[in-house]
């Protein structure tokens, strides 16, 4: 009886490390195949699993110093404008006649900053509709309030990038609205 359990015993044993090999191929294979192609040196040897899970653990590491140094590049960027911008504001707020219409095309986006007096109106979406008339989708828009002026800035995304947005149409357009 003893005899039959460990027989038993060790046939489990042997076919649960069976499973547990053919689950690790298989994520092994699930693995490689996420890797982009052009990891893979043409040859005509096989990489062997353990050279496989290296080129992976390699690849996942240089994504990860990419993506933090993008991260670095989007932190010091914002830092500049944020400096550019207060800078900016504080000189235009001395001797400035409103309303104002500035347009900065940065390639497939564009970046609207208009200043008016808190007495005019105009529907903020009247300026938005302009901007998608004009090919350009709307992604951010925000407005502050500084004494009696209103600064409205609003970042828009070229929708087909090889045909642009005319920027001088649509500042033209945009005085035309808020004058």
């Amino acid at each position: 009886m003893k005899k039959r359990n460990s027989e038993s015993s060790r046939l489990d044993r042997k076919t649960v490390e069976r499973n547990r090999r053919i689950h690790m191929k298989d994520l092994c294979f699930k693995l490689a195949s996420l890797l982009p192609p052009h990891l893979f040196k043409p040859s005509k040897d096989m990489l062997s699993q353990q050279d496989q899970l290296e080129l992976a653990a390699s690849y996942i590491k240089q994504l990860r110093e990419r993506v933090e140094g993008l991260r670095r590049v989007k932190e010091e960027q914002a830092i500049t404008t944020t400096r550019t911008s207060s800078s900016a504001m504080t000189s235009m707020m001395i001797g400035l006649r409103l309303p104002v219409v500035e347009l900065r095309d940065f390639g497939s986006t564009i970046e609207v900053v208009l200043i008016s007096g808190l007495n005019k109106n105009f529907m903020f979406y009247e300026v938005i509709n302009v901007l998608s008339e004009e090919g350009a989708e709307v992604v951010s828009a925000s407005y502050s309030t500084v004494g009696d002026k209103v600064f409205h800035t609003i970042h828009a995304q070229v929708r087909i990038s090889r045909l642009g947005v005319e920027t001088s149409r649509v500042c033209e357009r945009l005085q035309d609205l808020i004058c």
